[in-house]
């Protein structure tokens, strides 16, 4: 009878080198996004997570330079894709074009085939479009015409949203909506980042000053080392009740948690507990990625909603009611 391979935790050691490397990268881009450190430590988890993000926030915010940044940072490719209501699956895919010379079929990469990839306004698409992005996030690959092609590592789609002019677009379901590891906002400067904006206006593209920390192969190697963070039978337990919480009792609360929202809250858990130097996930983990991993992929009672109910104070009842683990299990 053979036994399964124990799994090798991550040491002490590598955990003090990620969270160093982590820092570095996060300080890079704080140099092109500027006051924003919070939501550019969000973006690197879901970077080394292997998960993607929803950005809803108003224009001007800085979200491109986001994008832009994180790949310089990480000496990856970029793309940036527009979403229109004209806009073709092909558009962001790619096509198959019929070659006349070779007599043969080629295969054009879309916008998609990029380590970093920017979904402008990506409400603004017909469904039909919206998914074939969101098959690309969940697959990691493209398949035209029966043959499919793989986007590569690393790979992380930053989607946003404008929550305003609602007119003509299309709402993201719930069940795409739980694509994205995680959903956020950057907001608008403070006063002293603002002026510090104003005074570099002359460099129309921060992000083109940044010079890379590291390589896209070394990001694979973090994504790979995050995903050895020790996480306890007792943080797991945590989770789960937290999880069930959402779909028992509070009536504002349409549509719980499900089992995929928990998984990506304890694989954003061991990223974040790799950033702060541990090499095992703590219940203040679990809480701090609470809003960002698991509010959008709650659906609130329409009437309570009405009345001004929303995900993020919903969750935040439960987390006060669901108790964290007071010793190892």
């Amino acid at each position: 009878m053979t036994t399964a391979p124990a799994v090798q935790h991550m040491s002490a050691e590598q955990a003090s080198w990620f969270s160093q490397t982590f820092t570095r990268l996060v300080d890079n881009v704080g140099l092109a996004v500027l006051g924003k450190p919070e939501a550019v430590k969000l973006a690197f988890t879901c970077l080394l997570s292997g998960g993607h993000m929803l950005l809803e926030d108003f224009p001007g915010t800085g979200k491109t330079s986001l994008a832009r940044s994180l790949a310089a940072t990480v000496q990856a490719s970029h793309s940036r894709i527009q979403f229109t209501p004209d806009l073709l699956p092909s558009d962001v895919t790619g096509v198959t074009i019929f070659d006349q010379a070779s007599r043969e079929f080629e295969f054009h990469p879309g916008p998609i085939f990029a380590s970093i990839v920017l979904a402008d306004e990506i409400n603004r698409a017909s469904p039909k479009t919206q998914s074939a992005l969101l098959e690309v996030m969940e697959e990691g690959r493209v398949t035209i015409d029966g043959k499919p092609h793989e986007v590569g590592r690393p790979f992380l789609v930053i989607a946003t949203q404008n929550p305003i002019e609602q007119a003509g677009t299309y709402r993201l379901p719930e069940a795409q909506l739980d694509r994205f590891l995680m959903k956020s906002s950057l907001g608008y400067p403070d006063h002293d980042a603002t002026v510090d904006i104003l005074g570099g206006v002359s460099v129309r593209d921060r992000s083109a000053t940044l010079s890379p920390v590291i390589t896209a192969q070394a990001v694979v190697e973090m994504i790979d080392l995050a995903a050895t963070v020790y996480v306890d039978p007792a943080v797991l337990d945590y989770v789960s009740r937290l999880a069930a919480a959402t779909r028992g009792k509070p009536e504002e609360i349409r549509l719980g948690v499900s089992v995929r929202g928990a998984i990506s809250l304890v694989r954003a858990a061991k990223t974040w507990a790799a950033a702060n130097g541990r090499h095992y996930v703590v219940p203040d983990d679990i809480k701090d990625l609470a809003e960002p991993v698991l509010a959008h992929r709650m659906v609130m009672d329409a009437e309570a909603e009405f009345d001004g109910a929303t995900s993020a104070v919903s969750l935040a009842r439960v987390l006060d009611q669901v108790a964290p683990p007071q010793q190892r299990a």
